[in-house]
């Protein structure tokens, strides 16, 4: 184990690492124990009960946050000309087609979403090798690669996130900044759990959920009392 720095020292010594909470009191715990200079990220970490290694337990989805993230969102739409201007009314940062795309070949990935249409992804799909491994390859299921444009904007700049479980079985996602109300971290928390157990796998054996924990950019972890949460 790496030696702890002074702060995280100190963070440590505000509240018992041997405890668990529900998530609004750990929502107050992150406010105390967050020791950045700038307005951190709020992430929940959950472990679940399957074999990613195995297509049928493999977890994936959106979820729409009722507070958003509290992150800028940049969104690129990689459509025909006659959807741009619906694009950026909608609130796209950018929208375009061929000239992005090589852009993006040039190495241009400046962004955090990127939509796009059925009907152009065989110039998308190309992308791949560039865009996959920065998680910004669109998607059918997380709703990044659809007709209407401008819903699947606007929702992406409401807070629709994506995600997916890795290759350890966990689910790692930002549901807001350290500087939320304690009640909004905590509803937006539920609302991923809540997305989470209604994909859980016919095929997933024992317990599903298996451990919850939050954390802010640097901070320590706090640990999730399971039994503190509706619906598990």
């Amino acid at each position: 184990m790496g030696k702890l720095t002074k702060k995280k020292k100190e963070a440590l010594s505000k509240f018992d690492n041997d405890l668990s909470y529900n998530f609004h009191q750990a929502a107050e715990v992150l406010k105390t124990i967050s020791y950045t200079k700038f307005d951190s990220s709020v992430d929940i970490d959950v472990r679940l009960g399957v074999d990613p290694r195995k297509a049928d337990q493999m977890v994936r989805g959106v979820v729409t946050l009722p507070h958003g993230t509290g992150k800028e969102v940049r969104v690129l739409v990689l459509c025909t000309p006659d959807k741009e201007a619906e694009a950026k009314e909608a609130g796209a940062d950018y929208a375009g087609l061929d000239e992005f795309i090589q852009k993006i070949e040039q190495g241009w990935t400046d962004i955090d979403v990127i939509i796009t249409m059925p009907s152009v992804m065989a110039k998308v799909g190309k992308l791949g090798k560039i865009l996959g491994p920065r998680g910004l390859m669109p998607n059918p299921k997380s709703g990044t690669v659809t007709t209407d444009v401008a819903k699947a904007v606007q929702e992406v700049k409401a807070g629709k996130i994506d995600f997916k479980v890795d290759k350890f079985g966990i689910i790692h996602t930002s549901i807001g900044k350290v500087s939320f109300d304690p009640d909004k971290l905590a509803q937006n928390a539920q609302e991923v759990i809540n997305t989470l157990v209604r994909l859980k796998p016919s095929s997933a054996k024992g317990t599903y959920v298996r451990s919850i924990h939050l954390s802010s950019t640097m901070s320590p972890s706090v640990s999730i009392d399971k039994n503190t949460i509706p619906g598990l």
